[in-house]
């Protein structure tokens, strides 16, 4: 083999980002690969084939009990290394102990205990919270947000790339528009600090930053919740990190009495989407169409 050849990990991680697949969804696949790998005592993929799937999937279920969410994840994972990365036919196997899909009814806040685990936020968590519940958003789509995402006089956010890879437009709460204006005027002073220091401001997704030299330089197209520091690797201002927010919206329902539905909080906005599309489009009046449950 040529000392040329990528790795196997980068080549899984070129080819997901030549498909535009979401950076946790690459983060997740890799980590199943790299689990994969290792449970089979380091062997080369190349050498493993269906049985030994099979075997691995089934220790999943079997001995970490993991649920069917999470086995469809890396059995998915998997079938794009085999097919996609490697070039090897490879049916789904069948022959495993497949995880439990629990039965659950959704769980759904009512208003008081929404201002129950808003009460015990403050700062960015505090405002992606009241953006997740009061716009409908998924999390990563709420942190995924662009500046010129946000249109303030039309009063609607623009989610691009949401999930299935569609864009979409919802709602900008009324009661969000000041201080969303307050902590833009915050976010641009770190960007125009990063560029004075000479810096890339932002990463661009899909070959933007070819296509458009100087867009990562634009303030439109800055995070509207920026990472605290650099990344090392890029030189450039990634996400804000995520797990903060989940601990704080959990630490927050514990805190609002709400202790048995804490595992639902972590998602405010809504389980379908489509239920905010249905609001924001039916009537063809963009994000001023519908009154926000923020407001209410």
């Amino acid at each position: 083999m040529s000392s040329s050849q990528p790795k196997l990990l980068d080549q899984v991680r070129a080819l997901l980002r030549s498909k535009h697949y979401s950076q946790r969804t690459e983060q997740s696949y890799v980590d199943w690969i790299t689990r994969y790998v290792r449970f089979h005592q380091l062997r080369h993929p190349r050498e493993l084939g269906a049985t030994d799937i099979a075997a691995f999937l089934t220790h999943l279920a079997v001995d970490l009990e993991v649920a069917a969410a999470t086995q469809n994840q890396a059995r998915s994972a998997l079938l794009f290394l085999y097919r996609q990365v490697l070039g090897i036919s490879m049916d789904s196997p069948r022959e495993i102990v497949a995880a439990k899909a629990p039965r659950r009814l959704p769980v759904v806040l009512t208003r008081d205990e929404v201002r129950a685990v808003l009460a015990h936020l403050d700062g960015i968590h505090l405002l992606m919270a009241q953006l997740l519940y009061g716009s409908g958003l998924r999390l990563m789509e709420c942190v995924r947000l662009r500046v010129k995402d946000i249109e303030f006089a039309q009063q609607q956010l623009t989610v691009r790339d949401g999930k299935g890879m569609r864009d979409r437009v919802t709602m900008l709460p009324d009661s969000l528009a000041q201080p969303l204006h307050s902590h833009l005027g915050s976010v641009r002073h770190i960007y125009e600090d990063d560029l004075e220091r000479g810096y890339s401001a932002v990463y661009l997704p899909f070959a933007l930053e070819r296509k458009f030299p100087n867009a990562n330089h634009e303030w439109g197209w800055q995070y509207v919740f920026p990472a605290e520091r650099l990344s090392t690797d890029l030189a450039a201002r990634g996400l804000v990190i995520i797990s903060g927010m989940a601990r704080g919206i959990d630490t927050a329902s514990h805190r609002g009495a709400i202790a048995a539905k804490g595992k639902t909080v972590a998602v405010l906005g809504h389980t379908d989407v489509r239920t905010t599309m249905i609001y924001t489009h039916v009537l063809n009046r963009g994000g001023r169409g519908v009154r926000s449950p923020l407001d209410s």
